[in-house]
C-alpha cells in the first residue's frame, strides 16, 4: 500500500499593514451588522454641577453608509496628523537619533552599563518603563527604542529589550513612584461618584501613593523574572539580517602593529572620556533650565506650568500643563544637547552635515512604521466612531450594578469588567467616566473606600493594555519588533507580537490581582491616612 501523503497547510504571513487594513474592514462591516440589530446600552454619568446621575443612551453607529464613508474619507488626513503616537515618536527620535549617531549611547553603555549584571539592566529598564506613566505615554516612544539599543549593545537580543520596555509601560501603567497625571485626571470622577453616597467625600492626590510605590517595585521584580526566565530563553540569541552579516564579514587580513593599536585605544578612551564629560555638563545645564521652569514665582520661571490651576500638582500635571504636554520634547532636547556635546568632545562628528546625515540613517528604518501608524490611526478613529467599545463598557457597568456582590467577589468582578473593557477602550479616564458612578458607590456600600476603588481601576486598566491592537501605542511596539526582525521576509505579525508579550502580561495581570486582594485583606494603608476599607 502506498503511504498516504500528509497535507500541510502553508502558513500565511500577513504583513502587519495588511492585517490592520483587514481589521478596519472588519470593524466597518461589524458596525453595519450591529447597527442593523440595534445594539445599544444605557449608562449613567454624574452631572458635575448638580451632582445628580444622568442617563445616557449609546448606540452602535453604522459606518457602511453614505455618512459613514464620508466621515472616513474626509477625516483620514486629520486622523493621521492628530494621532498622538506619530508626533511623539518623531519628536522623541530627533534626540534618540542624534545621541545614537554621535556614539553617546554606545560609549555610555560600554563604560557604565556593561559592568552591570543582565538582570539588573532588565530590572532598571522595566522599572523606568513602569513608572513612566507618571507623565502620560512618554515611555512608549522613548524606552522602546532605547530598550532595543541597550540590549543589542550588551550582546543580547534587541527584541527582548523591546518586549521588556513595552511590557513595563503597558502592563505597569497604573503604578509609579509619585503623584502624576493619572491622579489629576481620575480624582474628579472618583469624587463625584463618591459624593452620591457621602456628600462630604474628599479624594486627595496622595490617596494611592503608598500602594502604587510598592506595586511599581513588585511589578518590576516580577517582570524581570519573566523576561529573564521565560521570554529571553524563548527568543534566543539575535541573528543579524543577511545584508548586515555581509557587511560585517572580514574581506582581507590586516597586519596590526601592537604599539599603534594600543596608542589608538588610549586616544579613543581619552576622546570618549572628554565626550562623556561634555555630555554631563550639557545635561546638567539643560536639566537646571527645566527645573527652573517648574518653579513658580521666580523671574522668568514657571514657563512649563499651567498657572490657571490652583494647586501646584495641577499646574504640573493638569490637562493643559505645558510640562506634561512638552515632556517628550524636553527629553528630546536633553538627548540632542548631550549627544552633540559628546560628539564634539569625542570628535565623532566633523560638522553639522555629518551629524544629521548619520542621524538620518537611523531614522530611515521607521518608514514602514510610519505607514503602520497611518492605518492604525484610521483603525482607532473608526472604532471609536462606531461606539462599539462604549456599548460594551456600558454593559459591564450594568452587570456590576445588577449583581449584588460584596467584598472580594465584587472586587474581582470589577477587575474583570475593567480588564475586558480595556481591550476596546484603553484610556483610563474614558472608562472611569462610565464606570465610576456604578463602581464607586457599589464598593462604598461594601465598606470599600473610593480611594481603593480608584486603585482597582488602575489595576484592571493595566492588566490587558498590552494585548490589544486598539492601544494607540501598540503600533510603536509592533513597528520596532519588525525594525529589528532578523527575518525580513517573514514580518512579525500582530498575533506574534501579542504572543511574545503574552507571558509577561499574564503573569503581571495575576500579580495585579494578588496585590489588590492581598492589600484589601491585610488592610495596610494605601496612602497617608487612607485604607482599603472605611
Amino acid at each position: 500500500m502506498k503511504a498516504k501523503k500528509k497535507l500541510k497547510l502553508k502558513k500565511i504571513y500577513l504583513h502587519p499593514v495588511t492585517a490592520i487594513i483587514l481589521l478596519i474592514a472588519l470593524v466597518i462591516v461589524l458596525s453595519a451588522v450591529l447597527s442593523f440589530f440595534e445594539m445599544q446600552a444605557t449608562y449613567s454619568t454624574v452631572n458635575p454641577v448638580t451632582n445628580q446621575l444622568e442617563s445616557n443612551l449609546v448606540t452602535v453607529e453604522n459606518l457602511l453608509n453614505y455618512d459613514g464613508l464620508k466621515y472616513m474619507i474626509s477625516n483620514a488626513a486629520r486622523n493621521f496628523i492628530s494621532f498622538t503616537p506619530l508626533s511623539t515618536l518623531l519628536v522623541a527620535l530627533l534626540g534618540v537619533s542624534v545621541a545614537q549617531a554621535t556614539g553617546l549611547f554606545d560609549t555610555f553603555i560600554k563604560r557604565h552599563m556593561v559592568k552591570l549584571d543582565n538582570k539588573k539592566i532588565t530590572f532598571l529598564l522595566i522599572f523606568l518603563a513602569t513608572i513612566s506613566s507618571l507623565i502620560n505615554d512618554v515611555g512608549y516612544v522613548i524606552l522602546i527604542p532605547l530598550g532595543a539599543i541597550l540590549f543589542m549593545a550588551n550582546g543580547r537580543n534587541p527584541l527582548t529589550g523591546i518586549i521588556a520596555a513595552f511590557g513595563g509601560v503597558a502592563f505597569g501603567y497604573g503604578a509609579t513612584i509619585f503623584v502624576g497625571s493619572m491622579e489629576v485626571n481620575l480624582i474628579p470622577a472618583t469624587t463625584s461618584a463618591a459624593r452620591l453616597i457621602d456628600p462630604t467625600s474628599h479624594i486627595s492626590l496622595t490617596s494611592n501613593l503608598f500602594i502604587i510605590i510598592a506595586t511599581s517595585v513588585i511589578l518590576s521584580i516580577v517582570g524581570t523574572i519573566v523576561i529573564e526566565k521565560i521570554i529571553a530563553p524563548r527568543l534566543g540569541r539575535y541573528k543579524e539580517p543577511k545584508e548586515f552579516q555581509e557587511e560585517n564579514k572580514t574581506v582581507e587580513l590586516e597586519v596590526i602593529n601592537i604599539e599603534e593599536e594600543e596608542q589608538r585605544k588610549l586616544e579613543t578612551e581619552l576622546r570618549e572620556k572628554r565626550g562623556l564629560r561634555n555630555a554631563l555638563i550639557a545635561g546638567i545645564i539643560v536639566l537646571a533650565i527645566f527645573v527652573y521652569s517648574l518653579i513658580p514665582g521666580l523671574p522668568f520661571s514657571g514657563l512649563l506650568l499651567d498657572m490657571n490651576e490652583t494647586t501646584y500638582l495641577g499646574q504640573v500635571f493638569g490637562d493643559n500643563s505645558y510640562f506634561q504636554d512638552g515632556f517628550t520634547y524636553m527629553v528630546s532636547i536633553f538627548l540632542l544637547a548631550t549627544g552633540i556635546a559628546y560628539g564634539i568632545g569625542a570628535k565623532t562628528i566633523k560638522n553639522d552635515k555629518e551629524l544629521f546625515n548619520k542621524a538620518g540613517d537611523y531614522m530611515k528604518e521607521i518608514g514602514t512604521l510610519i505607514i503602520m501608524i497611518f492605518f492604525v490611526a484610521q483603525l482607532t478613529s473608526i472604532f471609536r466612531r462606531t461606539n462599539i467599545g462604549t456599548v460594551i463598557l456600558a454593559w459591564g457597568a450594568n452587570l456590576i450594578s445588577n449583581l449584588s456582590f460584596t467584598g472580594i467577589p465584587l472586587i474581582l468582578l470589577v477587575l474583570i469588567v475593567i480588564a475586558v473593557a480595556n481591550l476596546f477602550i484603553t484610556t483610563p479616564l474614558a472608562k472611569w467616566t462610565v464606570l465610576a458612578p456604578v463602581v464607586v458607590p457599589s464598593l462604598m456600600q461594601s465598606n470599600i473606600t473610593p480611594q481603593f476603588a480608584q486603585f482597582i481601576l488602575r489595576a484592571g486598566d493595566s492588566m490587558t493594555k498590552g494585548i490589544t491592537p486598539l492601544l494607540a501605542f501598540f503600533v510603536i511596539y509592533l513597528g520596532y519588533l519588525n525594525i529589528y526582525n532578523p527575518k525580513k521576509e517573514k514580518p512579525i505579525t500582530i498575533r506574534q507580537a501579542i504572543a511574545y508579550v503574552a507571558p509577561y502580561g499574564g503573569i503581571i495581570a495575576a500579580t495585579w490581582v494578588l496585590i489588590t486582594i492581598g492589600w484589601y485583606l491585610i488592610g495596610l494603608p494605601i496612602g497617608p491616612g487612607v485604607f482599603p476599607t472605611a
